[in-house]
């Protein structure tokens, strides 16, 4: 499964919780555009919603939700 790297971006914003105007903030972009990529990958990944394409993403390996835990963990930890 070939994910270009703006869609890899997305997918690994997503699976922070992020929303469409969230991720297009971060990476630049209009949410337009982010839901065009999203529709990409769910096209890719075979799957219909944010949450499959996350569940999807993570048993293809293409994110690692350690990573994820770890850093919104992270986040949350006020110091």
């Amino acid at each position: 499964m070939n994910l270009t790297e703006r869609e890899s971006k997305v997918i690994y914003l997503l699976a922070y919780g992020k929303k469409n105007d969230e991720i297009g903030k971060e990476l630049n972009i209009s949410a337009h555009t982010v839901k065009a990529h999203l529709e990409s990958i769910y096209e890719k990944l075979e799957v219909g919603n944010r949450v499959q394409a996350v569940i999807r993403a993570v048993q293809l390996n293409i994110i690692d939700i350690k990573n994820i835990e770890l850093q919104t963990h992270l986040n949350t930890v006020q110091i």
